[in-house]
Formats: structure tokens, sequence, C-alpha cells
């Protein structure tokens, strides 16, 4: 399963592009309002030229992003960098320290400060002060006409003060955006500590289990000698009623001895692989049919509409998953349960619906958590949470709601890709 990755420095990234497009409408609406409204004369072609490089700039920022490569502290660096500097070229062109809009370096270095590293941030606000005190020095004057009836003092104000509101917009619109980018880095490194917590208890159980069913062999071959030789005395065999007890307790015996062998099967301890090559139609099919023997369910309803057989690879961990799904619509439902298998594109979906109670709204809040059910004894819900896991690490989803008219339905969705033999190559289950 591919994994999943930290997108937040791609959403900032993102955040750069259109902070740098409105900065291109503004500078353009600006120029065209200082040299025809108020008639003082830019360098058009020049201001343009920085204008066309913001613009490509822009052009490969959203080629970048398109390509899905990760992006890193350098590269956000190297962008507000880069707005730096065609800042600073405009600024030349249009009075140096003089014009009002110098404040704007502002802007660069608390985004900067929000966005970048340490050592980013430093490097930036030294730059911007460089900037600052070289434009002091070297600028292009503009030729301001005479006043006409228009205080230049009042003039400066005025573009200070919309230097003020569109630096003080700009500011909370990404900046808050930006903290949104990085809440939701925070609840994604979250939710992956999360997983690999419920995947180190799931390790766990496992050793538990195996060593459990390796514990429960030498009872377990102890009871059956016992049980050959009772069959074997006189004086049991001719009781008709002690022998059949004796039968049903050595056919209870050998299901004992059959679940524990597939525990250690399922742990890769009998067998060098854990996989066999099978069917979608095979495969199902055969594990509803076993399901119903072993459990006996007063009614079962299987619908299978998957359509066209499809090879794939399965292993006892995938088996086990199923049965756990039926099992507890079983213990929910006992007089009636329906199964379905259904293609939907390139996902396999088991649907497995019940007649009984439904789940608790605690339950469908918190589904696949550890010990989250309704049943009172040690243990409860570990079967939905290994579903659940198992599940995920094969790409695909469960998903459990109530029905309308009582009873609740789980499904099961998996990626066909991950079934294929072709996307296997040491098990099911992705290492």
């Amino acid at each position: 399963m591919t994994a999943i990755r930290d997108t937040t420095d791609q959403k900032n990234l993102a955040l750069l592009i259109q902070l740098r497009w409105l900065a291109v409408i503004g500078q353009v609406i600006t120029i065209l309002f200082v040299d025809f409204v108020l008639g003082i004369p830019l360098p058009l072609f020049e201001m343009a030229v920085v204008i066309g490089f913001l613009v490509a700039l822009n052009v490969v920022g959203l080629v970048r992003l398109r390509s899905q490569g990760l992006v890193g502290n350098t590269e956000l660096f190297l962008e507000l960098m880069l707005d730096v500097a065609a800042l600073t070229v405009q600024l030349y062109l249009s009075g140096g320290a003089s014009n009002p809009f110098i404040y704007l370096y502002l802007l660069q270095v608390i985004i900067g400060g929000v966005l970048l590293e340490a050592w980013s941030t430093w490097t930036l606000l030294a730059a911007t002060s460089a900037c600052f005190v070289g434009l002091a020095s070297f600028n292009r004057p503009l030729p301001i006409p005479a006043p006409n009836g228009t205080d230049l003092a009042d003039l400066h104000v005025q573009g200070t003060f919309i230097c003020f509101v569109l630096a003080a917009i700009l500011l909370v619109f990404f900046v808050t955006r930006i903290n949104r980018n990085l809440r939701a880095r925070d609840a994604h490194l979250a939710s992956l500590r999360q997983q690999s917590a419920e995947e180190d208890h799931i390790v766990r159980m496992g050793l538990l289990a195996s060593g459990a069913a390796h514990e429960l062999g030498t009872p377990l071959a102890t009871l059956s000698v016992i049980l050959s030789d009772w069959q074997r005395m006189e004086m049991f065999r001719q009781d008709e009623e002690i022998a059949t007890e004796l039968a049903e307790m050595r056919g209870q015996l050998d299901r004992c001895k059959t679940i524990v062998t597939g525990i250690l099967m399922s742990s890769g301890e009998v067998r060098g692989e854990g996989t066999r090559r099978t069917s979608v139609l095979g495969f199902f099919d055969e594990l509803v049919e076993e399901w119903r023997t072993s459990r006996s369910p007063a009614r079962l309803d299987y619908n299978n509409t998957f359509g066209t057989d499809v090879s794939i690879v399965s292993d006892d961990a995938l088996k086990q998953v199923v049965f756990n799904i039926f099992d507890n619509a079983l213990e929910a439902s006992p007089n009636w349960v329906g199964i379905a298998l259904e293609r939907r594109g390139d996902r396999l979906t088991l649907s497995v619906t019940d007649a009984g109670p439904g789940f608790g709204k605690d339950i469908l809040d918190q589904l696949g958590k550890p010990y989250n059910s309704s049943k009172n004894r040690p243990g409860g819900g570990l079967g939905l949470f290994l579903v659940v896991n198992v599940a995920r690490k094969l790409g695909g989803t469960v998903t459990a709601k109530n029905l309308l008219n009582g009873g609740a339905l789980v499904e099961l969705t998996l990626p066909m890709a991950t079934l294929s033999p072709e996307g296997v190559t040491d098990g099911i289950l992705p290492g």
C-alpha cells in the first residue's frame, strides 16, 4: 500500500503561489493608477518585465505542484527570496525607500517566520534589511510633478495606509490558511502514531496467539490419546450413549486442533509461505460454505454478483478477517445473516447484513478501536479491531451503519490490485 505522505509543504507552496498572483494583480492596478491617474510617470517596460517574471515563476510553481514531489524548506525559502528580489526591483524603479510600499518586506518576513526553519527566517530577515538599506541609497527617483492641489505628504500617508491595509489583509488570510495546514499536519502525525500503536498491538496479540497455540498443543494431544483409549475400551463401546458422547468429544477436540493449527499457519510457523493462489469466486464461495458448515446459522442468504472471476492471492489472515465479520453478525442475529459479494470498479466489496439491534452510537463513532464493544466480556471488540487494521494494511476500508428497518450493515472494501498475484511478493499483508 502506498505510504501516506505529509503534504503540508505542498499546501504552503500553493499558498505562496496564490499570494504571488495577488501581488501581480495588485502591482498592475497600482502601477496603472499611479501612472495614469496620479500622473506620476513610471518605467512601465521594466516593471512589466518584473511582473512577467512573477507570472513565469508561478507557472513553474504550478508545474512543480502537479509533479507531486516533496517540497522542502529550501524550496520554500528560495520562493520567498525570489519574491523579495522582485519586490526590491519594483521598489528600486519607483523611488526606493521613500516608496510607502517598502513595508511589504514585513509581509515576506512574517510569512517566512511561519513557514521556514529558523536559519532560513533569519537569512530572509537579513536579506530584506539589506535591501531596505540599499534602496535608501540606490534607487531611481520618481519624477514627481509639481503639486496640483494635492499635498505630497498626504499622498505618502495615503500610500502608507493602503500598504498597511493590504499587508494586514494578506497576513490574516494567509497566516490563517497556513495555521490550518499546520493543524492538519499535526492531526496527520497523530493519526500515524495511533496507527503505529494499533499495529504494534496487533503484533503483540499475534505473538500471544502463537504462544497460546503452542501451549495448547500438548494438552490437546494428551486429551486425544485419552479419548482414543476410551473409545477402544469395551465398557465404553458397549454403552451406546457414552460411545456417542465420546465421538462428539473427539469431533470437538479435532476442531480445536484444527483451530490451533490454523493459528500457527497464519503466523507462518507451519509452512514456508503464508499465501495461496486462488480466485475471488473460489475463495469466497469456499469460505462462506466452510463458515456455514462450522457455524450452522438458522438462515444464510449469500448473493455473489461479482461477475467475471479474477485470480487473487489470499492467506489465513484475510480468511479470519471475513470470519470475524460473519461471527459478529451471527451473534447479533442468530436467525438470519445476509452476505453479498460484488465488484465496484477496481474494488471488491463484501457486505454483511444482520437483523440484530444494530450498533450503539459510541461503537460507530470509534469503529475499530480495541476493546470498543457493547459485549461486557474480556477482549470484547478485538475482532472488529483486527478487521479494520488488516483491511487498512491491504489498502481497504471497513464501514458500518445501522439500517432504517432494523439491523446493521458492515462493508469490507478491498482494492483488487492489492489482492492480485502481481501485487504480492511475500504474503498478502504488506510488511
